[in-house]
Parts: C-alpha cells; sequence; structure tokens
C-alpha cells in the first residue's frame, strides 16, 4: 500500500495497514475501516502484481457498481495497469469460458441475463428446495453419531455442489467428478497452473459433450432450458451456454460454501444471535430465518470484493480521479460495514431491519444465483442448529485458516463438536 489516495478525508495519523497478509486474511475489517476513513478509494498492487483501484465507502461502492462507465470485459484494461505479465486478470485465460455475465456488457449482456433469466426462474429455484432439504439431512446423517465434524468438507461443501449439479441436470453418476474439479479451484482459489488447470479443462470438456447430448433428449434441468431459452429468434451458442454452465455451476457453489461457513462460524462465536436463530427455528419463523441470513450476508458475506471493472474514460469516483483503462474492484465486505450507512455496523444483529447491504452486488450485474443461495443457507442452517442444538467451535478462532484470493472469502475448514445423536 504505497499509494496516497487524493480523495482521502484528512492526513492519516498512523501508517496505512498492510492488506493481502495472513492477518488481513484472517480478519481484514480493521484494514478496511482504515481505508473507509483515510484512503476511501485507494490505489494498491495486488499479489499477482496488478494495480488497481479499492472502492471501500457503501455510497461510492453502490454507485460504482451502477456506473455503466466500468466496463466488465477485460480488454479495457490498460496495458500500463497490467503489472507483472497480466496476472490476475479475468478472460485472459480459457477464453471459451469467459462469454458469461460476469465478463461482458450492453447489449450483450442485456441479451444473455435475458436468455438466462427464462431458465432461472423463481419458480425453478422454490420447486428445488425439497431436494436441498433432503441433501442436508442426508450430508448431516454422515456424521451426526460421530459428535464431530468439519463442516466446510462434510457439509458447506457438498451441499451446494450437489444441489447446483441436480439443477444444471448432471448425472448422479457424473457428480463426485464435478466435487472432485471443484474442491480442486476451491482449494487453490481458480489459479490456471497444475491440477487447477486440469480441472478447468476437464469440466469445460464435459459440459460441452453434455450439452451435445441433452440437445437431442431436453430435460427440466438448468442446462436444458438454456439451451431452449430464446428470444426474438435468439438462441445461447455452445460457447455461451458452455460458459454459462461453468459460470452458474462455479459462482454457484462456491459462494454457498462461503456463506453456510462464514455464517456458521459467525453464529458459533455470538452465543446471543445463536440463541435467537435456534428460537426462530423452534417457532417456524421463517421470517425471522430470512431475516438472519441477510444479516449473516452483510456482516462476513461469501463475497469479499466484486468481480472486476475497468474504466472506459476517465471518471471520479469518491473525489478520486480514475484513469481510463484503470481496474477498479469494489469491496463488498467494506462497504457492509460502513457506519454511514449501518448502525453499529461491526455487531452482528440478527432481528437487523433496515439492510440493503451488497453482499451480492447491485446493478445489472447483481447475482443470478442469488435466491438459490440464499435458499440453501437458510436450509444448512436449519439442518445444522435445529438438529444439532449444543454445535460449537473445536479449534480456537486464530487457529483457523481463510483461503486466500481476492473475490471470495471462506475458511479452509470449520471443525466442530457436538453430542452425538444416535438414530
Amino acid at each position: 500500500m504505497d499509494h496516497e489516495n487524493a480523495g482521502a478525508d484528512r492526513t492519516p495519523p498512523s501508517p496505512p495497514p498492510e492488506l493481502f497478509s495472513h492477518e488481513f486474511a484472517t480478519d481484514p475489517y480493521p484494514a478496511y475501516a482504515w481505508l473507509r476513513e483515510h484512503a476511501p478509494v485507494h490505489r494498491t498492487a495486488l499479489p499477482s502484481g496488478v494495480e488497481a483501484w479499492l472502492v471501500t465507502r457503501y455510497a461510492d461502492a453502490r454507485e460504482t457498481l451502477a456506473d455503466p462507465r466500468l466496463s466488465k470485459n477485460p480488454a479495457h484494461h490498460s496495458e500500463a495497469a497490467h503489472g507483472k505479465g497480466k496476472v490476475g486478470i479475468p478472460g485472459e485465460r480459457s477464453a471459451n469460458l469467459m462469454t458469461h455475465l460476469l465478463n461482458i456488457d450492453p447489449p450483450d449482456h442485456t441479451r444473455l441475463r435475458r436468455l438466462v433469466s427464462k431458465a432461472f426462474t423463481p419458480r425453478r429455484v422454490a420447486a428445488f428446495e425439497p431436494r436441498v432439504r433432503e441433501l442436508a439431512d442426508r450430508l448431516v446423517d454422515g456424521f451426526a453419531e460421530r459428535g464431530s465434524a468439519d463442516l466446510i468438507h462434510e457439509f458447506a461443501f457438498p451441499l451446494p455442489i450437489y444441489a447446483i449439479c441436480d439443477m444444471l441436470g448432471v448425472p448422479a453418476e457424473d457428480q463426485d467428478d464435478f466435487r472432485d474439479w471443484a474442491g480442486m479451484m476451491l482449494r487453490h482459489g481458480g489459479g490456471p497452473r497444475g491440477g487447477v488447470g486440469r480441472a478447468v479443462k476437464r469440466m469445460r470438456a464435459y459440459l460441452a459433450e453434455l450439452i451435445h447430448r441433452k440437445r437431442g433428449d431436453l430435460g427440466d434441468d438448468l442446462i436444458s432450458g438454456l439451451i431452449r431459452a430464446s428470444d426474438h429468434g435468439e438462441h445461447l451458442t455452445e460457447d455461451e451456454a458452455a460458459a454459462m454452465a461453468f459460470i452458474l455451476l462455479f459462482a454457484g457453489f462456491e459462494t454457498t460454501v462461503n456463506l453456510i461457513g462464514n455464517g456458521t462460524y459467525a453464529l458459533l462465536r455470538h452465543s446471543e444471535q445463536r440463541r435467537l436463530l435456534q428460537d426462530a427455528l423452534a417457532a417456524g419463523d421463517t421470517g425471522a430465518l430470512r431475516t438472519a441470513v441477510e444479516e449473516l450476508l452483510r456482516y462476513d458475506g461469501p463475497v469479499e470484493l466484486a468481480t472486476w471493472r475497468f474504466a472506459t474514460e476517465p471518471l471520479e469516483i469518491g473525489g478520486q480521479r480514475i484513469g481510463t483503462g484503470d481496474p477498479v474492484l469494489v469491496v463488498l465486505a467494506a462497504a457492509d460495514r460502513d457506519p454511514a450507512r449501518f448502525a453499529d455496523p461491526d455487531t452482528l444483529d440478527l432481528t437487523r431491519g433496515d439492510n440493503p447491504h451488497l453482499g451480492y452486488g447491485h446493478g445489472i450485474h447483481y447475482c443470478l444465483g442469488a435466491p438459490l443461495a440464499r435458499l440453501e443457507g437458510r436450509i444448512a442452517l436449519t439442518a445444522l442448529f435445529g438438529r444439532l442444538p449444543d454445535l460449537r467451535l473445536a479449534a480456537e478462532p486464530a487457529d483457523l485458516r481463510w483461503r486466500g484470493g481476492l473475490i471470495m472469502r471462506g475458511l479452509r475448514e470449520l471443525p466442530v463438536e457436538f453430542e452425538p445423536v444416535r438414530g
């Protein structure tokens, strides 16, 4: 963090915090508080060597997420800002997987979003609820009698991966392969090298082959819906369908892994809030459960930074001049703890009513899969805290490891103990 911010409110009384360290990964919120106060729009070198602007205040973040002058297309990235060998810029690898909603602008984005939305409807998500409950209960059954578990690997990870595979229409006999490929990307942050690169290639090849097979035998699954999707005579191309299936699979499981993991961890560390949740579950208060999930998304959400944006012309954010081609990253985790928008933002309050958090973004790129993630989050918390009422952390918080990376925030493991449940 060696760049000064011309838009800072005052001369900082202390050196800026170190970003991207082990301490930062464990708890980034003190650093984000410093940035919000002293350098709300701050240019810094990322671990990849790429320099980008970090936007940390809620009002600035909300405006930035909806600003049409900021493109999602990496082609707008300035060559000067690429840093060390263009490392870390999305869209520079696996080009045939990159034609998806996160990397394109209108009018292509408008067309694809309209087409995909036809296959990803609230009705389809709601109809999926019994299957997600069945999966959650089966996973809890797998460790309930043991009295201990790693909730990331035994629950938070397999629940959404199997759920999204079912929703996409991946046959049951192939879903363990998807679990292995997704696990490789989750453990290593989706980088292009080694086993991760092989996992991406295998997943891409499998999706292409599955789409080809389904064209001759359409069902009621999401991939079949993507194939059927058309509007004014337009259809998804083969590459667009494969890319969309890939991003729905990857984004659809990793955000939910982190929602379940981060949310459960927060509840295990806030006993009074955990009691509120369990009281709501006992009373069948679905409204309170929905409100609780929204607060968990705000307090320590699964997505730390929104995906990349690139300035298509000079502009100003929070009083700071942004140059054409500069990368911009909106820090959702910082915006959602902004005291200018949220009362007592560092306090977990499951009854918080006024809670327009940015956990799943804002504007035209708002997460298409947010309703499914919320559904899975509600079901997961119900299964864990409803069936395992004495669930407790089985490690010191300082000993837990958080996955590195810029976009997602999540635990590598979450060891827990509880009274064994027989039968």
